[in-house]
């Protein structure tokens, strides 16, 4: 059974730095690219961060500079640091993992607020 399980969510003042992690099972985690999406609320989900199985990086022009994603193979772990948080970086971060041909896989999602 696959499961990708974030953690890391919360409330943090604007300025302020988290750091989401999401821990995978029943998945060759290494031959996945992984991504962090967001949602925020009346919004399309997002795609935030990316990380290939060869470690390169890619990241919406929002978060830029801000976010840092990266990977624990060994730990079949994803994580992103957050830093400078603003308000408009307020949604539900979701965890995702793909490899075609086979089906991504989504988490449960974890709350990020950010206050003013």
């Amino acid at each position: 059974q696959v499961q990708l399980v974030e953690s890391g969510g919360g409330l943090v003042q604007a300025g302020g730095s988290l750091r989401l992690s999401c821990a995978a099972s029943g998945i060759w985690f290494s031959m996945y690219v992984m991504d962090w999406y967001r949602q925020a609320p009346g919004k399309q989900r997002e795609l935030v961060a990316t990380i290939t199985s060869g470690g390169s990086t890619n990241y919406a022009d929002s978060v830029k500079g801000r976010f840092t994603i990266s990977r624990d193979n060994g730990k079949k772990t994803v994580y992103l640091q957050m830093n400078s948080l603003k308000p408009e970086d307020t949604a539900v971060y979701y965890c995702h993992a793909l490899r075609p041909p086979y089906s991504p896989y989504w988490g449960q999602g974890t709350q990020v607020t950010v206050s003013s």
